[in-house]
């Protein structure tokens, strides 16, 4: 199918979403000043991943969206990557710019190498460096999600991500992948690279609808019903005094003070020194 137009606008829409979905996650980051369950690993996968996905948007001409997207990438990354070191390792300031700068640049400089290596080698008819590129990338890429699920088989529940960082890279996946089909030709390995993310990502949603959705809604389902339950009613229906007790105790708080405690035990001391007394006075009538 070759559809130009609709193979760009897709293409450019899953640029554009790749190039901000990290921005809600390193807000809520910010909010929360905590990052608990956001692996720093996948970050840094990621950071890196950027590096050979820019050489090959890059080498292979693509528009400047294409080759803008993977920069922004590596940035956002790096980003979320010391908020981890700053809020969950509880480095300093100093000390994640000291180690974060030079990562930048690091990567910066491998990138720019690879770029002018790669043009070369395309000069020369050699493709397969460029075809490793796209491969390398859509692993880191793919890795780096695979290591939340260590922490979702762990932890049994999905903690740390943003939900709306999740659902932007998964447009991006798909409006990317759907653009493969407008083109003049069928690209298989890109049709790969997006379709193995974009399952990657269902699966967290699916994780999330099990472990965090499924328990907050029979949470829900069973407050409402101890709602609309009575426990007077409850009890005078079944004609238990004991539980009609329990059922006061039971509705008072459960912050209990020092001198409630106290009045309740002198009440039921009372009440034993009453009864007592009451069976002597029957024992000396008899």
């Amino acid at each position: 199918m070759d559809v130009p137009v609709a193979a760009n606008v897709l293409g450019v829409t899953g640029a554009v979403c790749w190039s901000v979905q990290l921005i809600p996650q390193i807000v809520i980051n910010y909010r929360r000043h905590d990052t608990t369950g956001l692996q720093p690993t996948m970050m840094m996968l990621w950071a890196i991943a950027g590096i050979p996905l820019g050489v090959y948007n890059i080498v292979g001409d693509f528009n400047i969206a294409l080759q803008v997207q993977p920069q922004l990438l590596t940035l956002l990354s790096l980003i979320t990557w010391i908020q981890c070191k700053y809020y969950g390792n509880k480095w300093s300031l100093t000390k994640s710019a000291v180690i974060v700068t030079p990562v930048a640049l690091v990567m910066g400089g491998i990138e720019c190498s690879l770029v002018f290596a790669l043009r070369k080698a395309r000069d020369n008819q050699v493709e397969w460096p460029a075809t490793l590129m796209a491969v390398l990338s859509a692993c880191l890429l793919c890795a780096g999600v695979l290591r939340h699920y260590w922490d979702i088989y762990k932890e049994k529940t999905v903690r740390g991500i943003s939900w709306l960082f999740v659902f932007i890279d998964a447009m991006g996946d798909l409006t990317s992948l759907i653009s493969v089909f407008f083109q003049a030709e069928l690209d298989i390995l890109g049709m790969v690279i997006y379709g193995s993310e974009l399952v990657l990502w269902l699966g967290v949603f699916a994780c999330g609808g099990y472990f965090n959705f499924r328990p907050w809604l029979r949470r829900q389902l069973e407050k409402r019903q101890t709602g609309s339950e009575d426990p007077e009613e409850y009890t005078s229906q079944n004609g238990d005094a004991v539980g009609r007790s329990m059922s006061r105790q039971s509705s008072s708080t459960v912050f209990r003070t020092a001198s409630a405690t106290s009045d309740m035990l002198d009440t039921q001391n009372s009440l034993r020194m009453r009864g007592g007394a009451s069976v002597a006075h029957r024992g000396s009538l008899e």
